[in-house]
């Protein structure tokens, strides 16, 4: 599949998702969006794949939507739900992503960049490098879901602070916000990644993808709603895979498993 404004590279059980539009700082135009939902949804498919990562080329991560995209919405009112829509398919195609998504930041992850990386499963991100949202600094507002994904992440208060202040968080200070997983200093990131992803490769895609969902699924539960789906799962997976079988001889055996 060719692909003009992202590239997709599989390697050892571990896709990554460039962002391809550095002179733009990887602004999210529709077509670009387009193209990051097919290889999103290429991968999913994709039974070798153990995790997936996101990245962007260049001095920044992603400075946000393609705002040149909206001039002309402002008369073709249609676009703006074309395009919002498109950017939600691709946020809600990593959550759903039935492996954990790892987002790689350096530069700039600014209001759409920003909500990228809300929809991604764990971020690591340089110390220098700057995470915000900016849309009221312009008379703006999110349509990529941080209202909703932020406040959940690091609370209301906060929250409140990044989207009405256009704040900018360092690597560092996102990490004490819980933004972040990690920062490392910037060329340290392809290592940490590495630490990140070894970990990852060993693992049944399979249960990978039931931790993930389940996980997702139930954070937003009561907690004996979330125990109880918690439960069913494991009963389901336990009884329809092979992998929990394996890995319980494997552990029998005093050997790592092989999925």
């Amino acid at each position: 599949m060719e692909y003009s404004n992202i590239r997709l590279d599989r390697d050892n059980a571990v896709a990554t998702i460039t962002l391809n539009r550095p002179d733009a700082l990887n602004a999210l135009s529709l077509e670009l969006l387009e193209e990051f939902s097919r290889a999103v949804a290429c991968l999913a498919g994709d039974e070798t794949i153990k995790a997936l990562v996101v990245r962007g080329e260049g001095r920044a991560f992603c400075a946000g939507a393609d705002l040149l995209h909206f001039d002309a919405a402002f008369d073709e009112p249609a676009l703006f739900n074309r395009y919002v829509h498109a950017l939600n398919r691709c946020f809600l195609q990593l959550e759903e992503l039935p492996i954990p998504v790892i987002a790689v930041v350096q530069g700039f992850a600014l209001a759409g960049g920003l909500e990228l990386t809300l929809a991604c499963d764990m971020v690591i991100a340089a110390d220098d490098a700057r995470l915000g949202d900016q849309h009221a600094n312009f008379g703006l507002m999110p349509g990529g879901g941080s209202t909703q994904r932020l406040p959940r992440r690091v609370g209301m208060q906060r929250a409140m602070e990044l989207l009405t202040t256009g704040r900018w968080l360092t690597g560092q200070e996102a990490v004490e916000w819980g933004l972040v997983l990690r920062s490392v200093p910037s060329g340290q990131l392809d290592e940490e990644l590495e630490n990140l992803v070894a970990s990852l490769r060993t693992k049944s895609r399979t249960g990978l993808g039931w931790i993930k969902s389940v996980t997702q699924a139930g954070r937003h539960l009561p907690i004996r709603d979330g125990v109880a789906l918690e439960s069913s799962a494991f009963v389901q997976y336990f009884t329809t895979s092979p992998d929990p079988r394996r890995g319980i001889q494997a552990f029998k055996e005093k050997r790592q498993p092989e999925f």
